[in-house]
C-alpha cells in the first residue's frame, strides 16, 4: 500500500447504534467483547447464527454516545433488519448512515506519522474523525470513517492522493483477508471456518453471544476441519461452488470467484499443501499463504 495514497472503500457502509442500553444490547449478541472498544480502541466482530455460522461482520468504533459498525455495504439492509430483530425493548436507536459517511483506507506507515502505537485496533482522531489501525491485521493499514463532504479536504491536508481501490484489495487478498465479497459465506460456513479467531473477531472469555455455545464446543473439541484461504489462478477460469481437487481427490471448493478469489479447504487432509497446484474443472490454482498461517 502506497504511503501517499488513500483508497475510498465505496463497498463499505456505516450503521450507527446509540442509546442508553447500546452497550448491553451489542455485548449480548456480538462475538467479540465490547469492553475492548473505547475512544482509543476499536475491534472486529461477527454476528453469527445461533448455530455459529457466519452471518455478518463489522469493525466496531466508538462514536459519541454510541458505536459505528463499519461493514460490507451489501450486508447493510439485512444487518439492519437483524439488529432491529434483536432490539426488542432495548433503549437503542439503529441508523443507517451510509449516505452520510464513507470509509477510506490509508497505509500503516501513514498512520504511524500520527501515532507510534501500532497495536491492532488502535484508534486516534484526525479533525474529529476516527482513524483506526485495522483490528484484523495491522499490515492492512488504517481506515478513516468520515463525512463525505470532509473526505477530499482531509485527504488534501494529509497529502494523500485518491488511488485505485484494487491496490488495497490486492493487499487484503495477499494477507488472506476477505473484505466485501463474502455473500457465499453467509449461513453456509461456520464462523471459525472463516478464520474468525485468527482475525480477532471472537473472544472466548466474554461469555454469551449468539452462536457462542456451538462455536465454543467446536473450538474445544477441535472440530474445525475446513478453512477459507486465498487462492491464485494460474490459468483458466473458476466458478462459484466449483469443486477443487488434487490427484482427483476433492480438497475444497470455490467460495469467492471475484478478482481476488478464496476457497474453502479441508486443511487437515494430508493432500492439502500451501503453494501446491490444485485443479478445478476449468482452471489450475494454488493456495496462497495467509499472514496468520
Amino acid at each position: 500500500m502506497n504511503k501517499e495514497s488513500i483508497y475510498i472503500l465505496e463497498d463499505r457502509g456505516i450503521i450507527y447504534i446509540n442509546g442508553d442500553e447500546s452497550f448491553n444490547y451489542l455485548q449480548n449478541i456480538i462475538s467479540n467483547d465490547l469492553n475492548k472498544v473505547s475512544d482509543n480502541k476499536s475491534c472486529f466482530s461477527y454476528l453469527l447464527t445461533p448455530q455459529g455460522k457466519y452471518l455478518f461482520e463489522f469493525i466496531i468504533i466508538k462514536h459519541k454516545n454510541g458505536y459505528f459498525l463499519d461493514c460490507p455495504k451489501y450486508q447493510i439492509e439485512n444487518l439492519y433488519k437483524q439488529l432491529t430483530l434483536y432490539k426488542l425493548r432495548s433503549k437503542v436507536e439503529i441508523s443507517n448512515l451510509s449516505n452520510e459517511f464513507v470509509v477510506a483506507a490509508l497505509s500503516k506507515d501513514k498512520f504511524s506519522e500520527f501515532n507510534n502505537n501500532n497495536d491492532a485496533g488502535m484508534t486516534i482522531k484526525f479533525r474529529e474523525d476516527p482513524v483506526i489501525l485495522d483490528p484484523r491485521c495491522i499490515d492492512l493499514g488504517a481506515r478513516i470513517v468520515i463525512n463525505l463532504e470532509k473526505l477530499y479536504l482531509s485527504a488534501k491536508k494529509l497529502n494523500l492522493k485518491i488511488s485505485n481501490i484494487d491496490e488495497y484489495y490486492k493487499l487484503s487478498h495477499s494477507l488472506g483477508i476477505p473484505n466485501s465479497d463474502t455473500a457465499n459465506f453467509q449461513n453456509k460456513i461456520f464462523g471459525l471456518e472463516t478464520n474468525s479467531e485468527e482475525l480477532n473477531a471472537i473472544d472466548f472469555k466474554k461469555g454469551c453471544f449468539v452462536g457462542q455455545e456451538n462455536t465454543a464446543r467446536m473450538k474445544l473439541k477441535e472440530k474445525i476441519s475446513r478453512r477459507v484461504y486465498p487462492i491464485e489462478i494460474i490459468d483458466g477460469n473458476i466458478n462459484l461452488d466449483e469443486i477443487i481437487k488434487i490427484n482427483n481427490v476433492e480438497i475444497g471448493k470455490i467460495v469467492n470467484n471475484s478478482k481476488f478469489p478464496f476457497g474453502l479447504f479441508k486443511f487437515k487432509d494430508p493432500n492439502f499443501k500451501i503453494e501446491k497446484v490444485l485443479e478445478t474443472d476449468q482452471a489450475r490454482i494454488i493456495v496462497k499463504k495467509p499472514f496468520w498461517f
